[in-house]
């Protein structure tokens, strides 16, 4: 029978049962795509692995039938990373990169389908360079991408040499990954109780839409001679067959939702259809979990409630609700959270699940505790406008359902604000120095072994938006005796520039053309000084170090390095560099001109594909948080979207219960807009107030994480700021877009009924 009424009971019935399966059903989307995430992240390391060229060390290769030459040409294009490589195979049977179906030929160049879609765009001019100018000749297929929107080529070139290569006969393997250490596994596991906590909630109160008119109908059947226990089971069984449609179509929505994964991309992450596969014990759990939840729920909604043939005290005043047991929740989850002063000690699962139990039942709490302090705010106020009056009224006479609405808000604010402040406490145990300073250059060119090196630099110099560059040659020289090359000298750097450029590598003191420095960071080469011969090799003549060269200090230079050796001005030194010199330029790049450093790579690219633009940055983050704090950014961004979508439904059952009662309001002179505002008003206080309770319940959760790790407690208020901000922006959307509905349903023939 009660499976029976669930889709029986003509358009009321099937829109109830409609509602709740949408409402339902988006969080079972959620949670199949929670289910799925693992998955897609195994299908992108598998790919990754399979065409890997960075394999383990080994012993070095020949060219023979089944070898490859690979040279790594990565590059950066607006802040998305470009993988390149250069092939060329030294035999009939080389290893092919997974995704291709041939070798691109000598000027030719196979791409990814993002990277040609790129490529096509107006902005694919300034990238063009950066593939040789070669011919587009092919696509990159899904198994050779880590996701539909990766950026990747192949480059075919015959020139290639083993002296800029590397030499390999297989792709795959690779070094072990990184381990995640106790700080990380702690992020993680918090992580994922947040992300996926308020999507219960909210389950949990989607499958407790129609309640009012539920209740009338089980009083309809005590009437006809139901006990209270048939009432009950009754009700179990039509929540749960609401929520067996809420499955069907939470499963429909995210298969769909699956094919549109490609169209998505979030810090240059994505992944394609087939990636989104949920773990098949995760699916059953949801699939079990979500009836069950749904037939608990309403057996709980019908403790508070006298449902008799005469009807239901659901109408009466309530009673004043308890505080007590509410605040055993979140005082249990702090004492679990509390013992655990030093997860860097030791990390077991009993220490996971500690930490995940005590994160569940501080964040439960909220819910627990939010309609509590909902009616407390309420119940004194009397008096205001008539929208303030309306919303008032309908919180004094039932608060429940509105705080159901923004439980799920109020969640995952209070989880986003403990990690953030989590995650601001540990930061710079992942943030190290880097020694660069960009206030010195904000790029460094290298460019290995460059003809005609000078007319180089000078080019890279005229690329529009560099400010300033300063080029040098550097290449290693050895002190000779008188005559004769000593084998067993010592190496010594040789670098030639400007004084400008010089002075970025030692403190030169005074300096022109012509001059001669050695600079030292502990202790001079051996042998070397003023007067002493420098043997260049390669047939060229001995070169006698000035009898006046100054001994300097050396500095860091900008990149963070200190190398000691000779520093000359090009009029102390009219010599040819060798093959192996490497010409550098330190660049500042105009701030104003957001495409300055793309044009020079692009303009370093057409010199040389291998060369390597390096922009500074002070610090260095370490790959693993930073991938850790972009999924909880993605996460929360997402749940928050979500849980929004799903309030505008729970919004949209409420108005649709109360449309007679709204229509006959506007039907005795009531203006549109005060019901308008008097909906903004009962969800706006209890969002206030749950935003007040998620920051307080976020603020103990982050203090409590932080004493977990060591970090000293201090609370970040531009965090609290934001999450309370997202938090009310959400509701906001949800209200306004509720309005169109409200309309139509105070029009006057919602006072029909049957």
């Amino acid at each position: 029978m009660g499976a029976g009424m669930a889709v029986t009971g003509g358009r009321s019935g099937w829109t109830r049962t409609v509602l709740t399966a949408l409402g339902v059903g988006i969080g079972v989307a959620m949670l199949l795509l929670a289910a799925a995430v693992p998955g897609a992240i195994d299908a992108r390391a598998a790919r990754g692995a399979a065409r890997s060229d960075q394999g383990l060390p080994g012993p070095e290769l020949s060219a023979a039938a089944n070898t490859l030459l690979v040279a790594q040409v990565d590059t950066v294009f607006r802040n998305r990373p470009v993988r390149g490589r250069i092939l060329h195979p030294e035999g009939p049977d080389a290893p092919l990169p997974p995704g291709l179906t041939a070798f691109p030929r000598d000027g030719e160049v196979v791409v990814s389908p993002a990277l040609r879609e790129l490529l096509g765009s107006p902005d694919g001019a300034l990238l063009a360079p950066r593939l040789g100018g070669a011919r587009v000749a092919g696509t990159i297929g899904p198994e050779g991408l880590a996701g539909p929107h990766e950026l990747t080529f192949y480059l075919g070139r015959d020139n290639l040499t083993a002296d800029h290569a590397m030499r390999l006969d297989h792709f795959g393997g690779g070094g072990p990954a990184d381990e995640f250490g106790p700080v990380l596994w702690l992020l993680v596991v918090v992580v994922v109780v947040v992300l996926l906590l308020p999507i219960v909630v909210f389950l949990g109160a989607a499958v407790r839409f129609g309640g009012e008119q539920r209740d009338r109908r089980l009083a309809a059947l005590r009437l006809l001679g139901a006990d209270a226990g048939m009432v009950r089971r009754i009700a179990a069984a039509e929540a749960g067959t609401a929520a067996l449609v809420g499955l069907a179509v939470g499963t429909g929505f995210f298969l769909a939702g699956r094919q549109l994964a490609p169209l998505v991309s979030l810090y240059d992450i994505s992944v394609f259809p087939a990636d989104l596969r949920p773990v098949p014990w995760l699916v059953a759990v949801v699939a079990l979990a979500v009836p069950l939840l749904a037939a608990g729920m309403a057996l709980l909604a019908l403790r508070r409630v006298v449902v008799t043939p005469l009807g239901v005290s659901r109408q009466a005043t309530p009673a004043r609700r308890r505080l007590w047991w509410r605040l055993l929740l979140p005082l249990a989850g702090l004492a679990l959270l509390q013992p655990l002063t030093d997860v860097r000690a030791g990390r077991t699962a009993a220490t996971d699940g500690q930490v995940a139990a005590g994160a569940v039942l501080l964040l439960v709490g909220t819910v627990t505790l939010l309609p509590w302090l909902v009616d407390l705010l309420v119940r004194p106020l009397r008096g205001g406008p008539p929208p303030w009056q309306l919303a008032i009224r309908r919180l004094q006479l039932d608060s429940s359902a509105s705080a159901r609405l923004v439980s799920g808000v109020a969640v995952a604010v209070a989880g986003t604000i403990g990690l953030q402040m989590l995650v601001a406490g540990v930061q710079d145990e992942f943030r190290r120095p880097s020694g660069q300073d960009p206030a010195r250059a904000q790029a460094v060119v290298s460019l290995y072994g460059p003809p005609e090196s000078r007319r180089v630099l000078a080019r890279i110099a005229a690329v529009p938006g560099v400010t300033r560059s300063l080029g040098t040659v550097s290449f290693v020289a050895f002190p000779a005796s008188v005559g004769a090359a000593d084998p067993d000298a010592s190496p010594v750097e040789v670098r030639i520039g400007d004084c400008t450029a010089l002075a970025e590598y030692a403190d030169l003191g005074g300096c022109a053309d012509g001059d001669v420095f050695l600079a030292w960071r502990d202790r001079p080469v051996p042998g070397l000084g003023p007067g002493t011969r420098i043997g260049f090799g390669g047939g060229a003549p001995a070169w006698r170090v000035p009898a006046d060269a100054r001994t300097v200090p050396v500095r860091d230079d900008p990149v963070g390095g200190r190398g000691d050796g000779l520093l000359v001005t090009p009029g102390a030194l009219a010599y040819r560099p060798p093959d192996e010199a490497l010409a550098t330029a330190l660049v500042g790049l105009d701030p104003t001109d957001s495409d300055a450093v793309e044009r020079l790579r692009s303009e370093v690219a057409a010199v040389d594909l291998t060369a390597s633009v390096l922009t500074l940055d002070a610090t260095r983050e370490s790959r693993q948080f930073t991938n850790v704090r972009r999924g909880l950014l993605i996460g929360a961004v997402v749940t928050l979207l979500l849980i929004g979508m799903s309030m505008l439904v729970g919004v949209l059952e409420q108005l649709r219960e109360r449309r007679r009662l709204l229509a006959t309001l506007v039907a005795v002179g009531t203006p549109r807009s005060a019901l308008g505002w008097s909906v903004l008003g009962q969800t706006g206080v209890p969002v206030l107030a749950g935003l007040v309770l998620a920051a307080a319940i976020g603020l103990a959760m982050g203090a409590a994480l932080l004493r977990m790790v060591g970090a000293p407690v201090l609370v970040s208020w531009p965090v609290v700021g934001l999450g309370v901000g997202l938090g009310a922006a959400v509701v906001l959307l949800v209200t306004g877009a509720s309005l169109p509905v409200l309309w139509r349903l105070t029009r006057p023939d919602g006072l029909r009924a049957e």
